[in-house]
């Protein structure tokens, strides 16, 4: 492998440089600019986002490698580009009216928010074990700053050590499994790998420890049981804004780098891994659910039902097809704009003393804010896979990518499991619209926070209706790493 730098392959780091430097300039204006600015930086950081997404378009259609290999430029990596893009902004909108209730600084936040973005980017383009590596770590940081940075309060620090404990540990596995690849095949080019492992048997103990180091680590990753147990805690104790963040573009993240290790290097193991992630998928997505029911804060209960969305996720995996990694990514999208439409809905009720994160702050909200309600309403019915949202277009296509592939009993279980989930989402429903609000309910009236809440409801009503052209872009990224 050629290691000579080629000046050329800045061009085709710009998206994720556009949003670094952002970055740095959000930390300049910070320092420099008075308090009554310093609101305008989350504004700035919404127009390097869009800028940056810009860049990324421009990238659409292109298939080149840079960096000696390192990076890749191609529908998968511009598909993942633009959802990580799309989260952050909508993650932005819905911290600005937060963190002025919670009266914390702001560059900081934005800054590292951005940061972690950029390091998202580079894991869906890495054409590399290092480079994979490198950039997952430096998500990972940033995000355990993230779920600490509510300082003073001692759940948050709790999120962020547990979120740090966790994540080092998981982290540890991960590059352990890339050390027992990188011993079989001396490379850490992805297809370099692929192509080395043919010649190894399958029965190899290391590439087989290497393979269950890998499923574990990138299980810590997305929260797959029996890699969970960290999740409730940081859900709950992690800024509000952040706990969206962690669910709809960490875990997506986790999604892109586990395609392109196991479909690239790993391609020959695909009988063992399939069966493997057969029993994950069908254990994660009944322990997410059957433990939601007991939830009385709504972060608590959406972090079970994460878990458990992650298990349906899985069945793309599993079924191993390019409808079943195209419906994979389409849930991707379809479980970012309804997961991070509910948390703007926490911090819609986040005002003063409430906190908005129990299931009873939201009695009497249809009373009180109907439009709100209603927005609430659209979410958890896409959350529970009800026609005509997008929640239910990703399951449908899920599911039957399962039935084709002749994973009938795992499609079986994916349903019960959605009946399941319909008791605990519409309890929530039930008590915004049947109960009455034991007082005046105080509501985060803003204007970032409205924007992310109509665009979250666009584009789970939008999708869910039309959803072809979000399809045929999920088939075009998957052969990105089917072929």
């Amino acid at each position: 492998m050629s290691t000579t730098f080629n000046p050329a392959d800045i061009w085709l780091l710009l998206p994720e440089l556009a949003v670094a430097g952002c970055a740095m300039v959000v930390l300049i204006l910070d320092f420099c600019l008075g308090e009554r600015v310093r609101t305008a930086l989350g504004w700035f950081s919404v127009l390097g986002l869009l800028a940056a997404g810009v860049l990324a378009a421009g990238q659409v259609g292109q298939r080149a490698a840079g960096f000696s290999g390192m990076l890749l430029v191609d529908p998968f990596a511009v598909y993942f580009k633009v959802i990580f893009l799309v989260a952050t902004l909508l993650i932005i909108l819905m911290a600005m009216p937060y963190l002025t209730v919670e009266q914390v600084g702001v560059g900081e936040f934005y800054a590292i928010t951005l940061f972690a973005t950029s390091a998202m980017m580079l894991m869906g383009a890495a054409g590399n074990l290092l480079s994979l590596y490198v950039a997952l770590e430096t998500m990972s940081v940033s995000i355990y700053v993230l779920c600490g940075y509510l300082k003073r309060d001692q759940k948050s620090n709790e999120a962020a050590l547990k979120y740090l404990l966790m994540g080092a540990f998981s982290s540890g596995v991960i590059l352990y499994g890339m050390v027992m690849l990188y011993g079989l095949t001396g490379t850490l080019d992805l297809r370099e790998v692929g192509t080395a492992l043919k010649e190894v048997p399958l029965t190899n103990p290391a590439l087989v420890l290497g393979m269950v180091m890998l499923t574990a680590g990138f299980g810590f990753k997305i929260a797959m049981v029996p890699f969970h147990m960290y999740i409730p805690d940081v859900y709950e104790g992690a800024p509000t804004p952040v706990t969206a963040y962690i669910a709809v573009a960490s875990e997506a993240a986790g999604f892109a780098a586990m395609l392109r290790v196991f479909f690239l290097a790993m391609p020959m193991l695909q009988v063992n891994w399939t069966m493997l992630f057969w029993v994950l998928a069908a254990l994660t997505m009944t322990v997410g659910n059957v433990l939601a029911i007991a939830q009385t804060n709504i972060k608590r209960m959406l972090a079970y039902s994460g878990i458990a969305h992650v298990g349906y996720t899985l069945i793309g995996l599993v079924a191993g097809t390019e409808l079943g990694i195209s419906a994979m990514l389409l849930y991707v999208l379809a479980y970012y704009f309804m997961t991070a439409g509910a948390f703007a809905m926490v911090v819609y009720l986040c005002s003063g003393q409430v906190k908005g994160d129990r299931i009873e702050d939201f009695a009497g909200l249809a009373q009180a804010h109907p439009a709100a309600a209603f927005a609430m309403l659209i979410f958890l019915l896409s959350l529970t896979g009800i026609p005509p949202t997008v929640g239910f277009v990703g399951k449908f296509y899920l599911f039957s990518a399962a039935i084709e592939s002749k994973f009938y009993w795992l499609a079986v279980i994916a349903v019960v499991n959605s009946v399941i989930s319909l008791f605990y989402y519409m309890r929530v429903a039930m008590v915004m619209y049947m109960r009455e609000s034991p007082s005046r309910l105080p509501v985060n009236r803003s204007v970032a926070l409205a924007v992310a809440l109509a665009l979250a409801v666009l584009g789970t009503l939008v999708i869910g209706v039309y959803p072809g052209p979000f399809l045929e872009a999920a088939r075009a990224s998957v052969r990105g790493v089917l072929g």
